[in-house]
């Protein structure tokens, strides 16, 4: 066990701190293709003030602090522009994609209860379907069914529909989904939720910003937000594509109503009236005030034109990978994230070519089934291409000369 030592000055104690993080991979080098994103070191430096300027600040409770209030108002107003949620539409930030999908699943358990009395609920969705949904129904009570997606990795609407039973709260679909990034039939999906007056969220935690912006660039993106009868509920991050400091996501709901099984009201201590709008008690002002420091400071023209920037550099991505012959798509990409095997996967390990990436430097998420790996391609990328194309290539040439095999990885850590 550590022990805290007497104090030391505060330059030796940021030094430690760079030297801590002297081999975490180099993220805004383009070096990870999964966990961070950047949008350059100026919109770097607007979040990481306007942070700075909000980080004690405390959003439990906004009349001692109503600047967070406005904050995050005007956040979650823009967030429901893009999602055409406008005129009832109403949510809440949160600290990420989990805690809006954990707060999702409560919703929908609540809304149950209060609604039809269910006291034994369960969820359908497809195996492709964020594994914070399974978290929710874990802490939160609910029996997940997990029904397996159609060959081209959507959903199988019709298989869903053969899992809801009179105890069913919510189904649930991607725009796009993490593993192999295609966008669920969301209309098909909502329109069970709407036969039956239950709960439908769509997890747009990746795609929420993309998807906006690669319509208005005109790109042929399918209905998958509020214009969607039957939807109920959408979550967005913020600090993935949005490109705003950890921390900030944004679940909205399509009304008010549906909104308030999403927080919880107490008297039951000697405190006073306890309300939380989510899991967090205390939430720091710092990622919101990021989110919107960034939001603002890119406005409409920025994510137009980083959007534009992240889908060229996947699909120049996704080229190269096709013209290597051990590589093989899972599929074309249909946003902004790709997903990739080996064409003779007994013969070629591809997490053996991420632990070769990883000692070059490059870190790209593994998943599975099938072994696959997976890269969230977002701006940063666009001018470091060509480097992750010279060592792909030495990489895979490498691999398939010493047939070695990898580490499978995780996609989070408990350690």
């Amino acid at each position: 066990m550590t022990s805290l030592p007497d104090g030391i000055p505060a330059e030796e104690v940021l030094a430690r701190l760079d030297q801590f993080q002297s081999a975490d991979v180099r993220w805004r080098d383009g070096r990870a293709f999964t966990l961070a994103y950047s949008a350059g070191p100026a919109v770097e430096q607007v979040a990481a003030e306007a942070h700075r300027r909000f980080a004690s600040e405390n959003a439990l409770n906004t009349d001692a602090f109503p600047s967070l209030r406005t904050i995050q108002g005007e956040v979650v107003d823009i967030v429901g522009n893009w999602l055409d949620a406008r005129p009832d539409g109403a949510g809440f930030m949160t600290s990420g994609g989990t805690e809006s999908l954990l707060l999702t699943v409560k919703a929908a358990r609540e809304r149950g209860r209060r609604e039809r009395a269910i006291t034994k609920p369960n969820i359908v969705l497809p195996t492709s379907a964020h594994a914070a949904f399974e978290k929710g129904c874990y802490y939160f009570g609910l029996e997940s069914r997990r029904i397996a997606v159609r060959d081209d990795w959507r959903a199988d609407v019709d298989a869903m529909s053969d899992a809801i039973d009179d105890n069913t709260v919510m189904v649930a679909g991607s725009a796009p989904q993490y593993p192999q990034g295609v966008v669920d039939p969301i209309p098909q999906i909502a329109a069970l939720a709407a036969e039956r007056d239950i709960n439908c969220h769509v997890d747009a935690c990746m795609g929420g910003i993309t998807l906006t912006y690669l319509r208005r660039l005109g790109y042929d993106i399918p209905p998958w937000n509020f214009e969607v009868p039957g939807v109920t509920s959408i979550s967005v991050d913020l600090h993935k594509y949005g490109y705003t400091t950890k921390g900030a996501s944004v679940l909205m709901h399509r009304t008010k109503q549906l909104r308030s099984y999403q927080t919880y009201v107490t008297d039951n201590w000697l405190g006073g009236l306890y309300g939380s709008s989510g899991i967090l008690g205390t939430k720091g002002g710092g990622p919101m005030a990021a989110a919107w420091a960034v939001m603002h400071h890119l406005g409409d023209d920025g994510y137009l034109r980083l959007t534009e920037t992240a889908k060229i550099t996947c699909d120049r991505l996704a080229d190269i990978i096709e013209s290597i012959p051990q590589l093989m798509l899972r599929v074309r990409p249909e946003v902004t994230l790709i997903a990739f095997g080996a064409t003779e996967p007994e013969k070629f390990d591809v997490n053996a070519l991420a632990d070769a990436l990883w000692r070059r430097g490059w870190y790209l998420d593994r998943q599975g089934p099938p072994t696959t790996l997976h890269c969230m391609v977002n701006a940063v990328h666009a001018g470091h291409l060509e480097d992750f194309e010279i060592d792909l290539r030495a990489a895979v040439d490498e691999v398939a000369a010493s047939g070695s095999i990898g580490d499978r990885g995780a996609y989070g850590s408990i350690e």
